[in-house]
């Protein structure tokens, strides 16, 4: 690591008025180490990935994504396919990604960790979809993509409860529309062996990492950073049991199956509505970020990315 930019989030995870202080911190250590480096708010969503290209056509090597997975899936659209590295500093509510990797998830910790990390290139996946103006629009992801009661949980979430209250404004809504919503079922072709299975399902997860930390921890079995495909989670059902068993499964980590629900590895899942109502709308969402509605395609990208781990 020889020029590195840390780009922060002003707005992620519940500690704002600590933000600056934290992200000053990381990038004393690494000048303190000897790193050319600078420090930069993000633009938003649409901006970031562009930042980070900008970054690294300006000969940064190694662009750190300071915030939660938000940022980090952000930061993410302008590395794949390049030649760079991105590094974390934990910042936000979950910190999947980070946890995944095993990064510290304190700033001084984190960057410390990035100076003897080593870069793990890794396949992303691709998830083309209708952003929530109707237009095509397309993103790279490194934890999950979810279709269905997820989505439309971001969808519903307050941001400034999510800001104030965490993990608990999360968790309390996701209790009300567990106890709600219409658990709509839409379609899905599954291209596997040379084949195309179609299913209909309530909810969809295309999975990449295997500790997504906290509560969930092991959200999809099988799943790993190490693979070329995806691990899909197909909830064929609309009972409610069924969700909530599948969700305990994994906050005690145990390994049983929930009858309604399917995991199956596959590289692309198109996925398209069964209702021709306008006002209904199928809500999608990649690494926790609310991207727009079905349809949709997921797929393996034909680009990768350098990640630093632990060394």
């Amino acid at each position: 690591m020889r020029k590195a930019i840390l780009l922060y989030n002003p707005q992620s995870g519940r500690r704002r008025g600590q933000r600056l202080a934290d992200v000053e911190a990381a990038l004393t250590v690494l000048k303190q180490a000897g790193v050319e480096a600078a420090m930069a708010e993000t633009r938003g969503a649409a901006e970031t990935g562009a930042q980070a290209r900008h970054a690294i056509e300006r000969g940064c090597d190694t662009v750190f994504a300071c915030g939660g997975d938000g940022t980090v899936h952000d930061v993410l659209q302008g590395l794949v396919g390049t030649d760079a590295t991105m590094g974390i500093i934990p910042l936000g509510t979950a910190n999947s990604l980070a946890h995944d990797l095993g990064l510290p998830l304190r700033p001084e910790a984190a960057a410390r960790s990035a100076l003897t990390a080593k870069p793990r290139r890794v396949a992303v996946g691709r998830v083309e979809y209708r952003d929530l103006s109707g237009l095509a629009a397309s993103r790279y992801f490194t934890v999950a993509v979810g279709i269905g009661v997820d989505a439309h949980l971001f969808y519903k979430l307050n941001p400034a409860a999510k800001r104030r209250f965490g993990m608990a404004a999360y968790c309390a809504r996701a209790t009300h529309l567990w106890l709600t919503h219409p658990l709509e079922k839409f379609s899905v072709a599954l291209a596997e062996e040379g084949t195309t299975r179609r299913v209909e399902v309530s909810q969809l997860l295309a999975v990449r990492i295997a500790d997504f930390g906290g509560v969930l921890r092991e959200l999809a079995p099988g799943a790993s950073l190490d693979r070329n495909d995806l691990r899909f989670v197909f909830f064929h059902t609309r009972s409610r049991l069924a969700y909530l068993r599948y969700v305990i499964r994994g906050l005690v980590g145990a390994h049983w199956s929930v009858p309604g629900i399917e995991l199956v590895n596959g590289t692309r899942a198109e996925c398209s509505s069964l209702n021709t109502r306008p006002e209904s709308r199928i809500y999608l969402e990649a690494d926790g970020e609310l991207l727009g509605t079905l349809p949709a395609k997921i797929t393996m990208a034909e680009g990768r990315a350098n990640l630093l781990g632990p060394g």
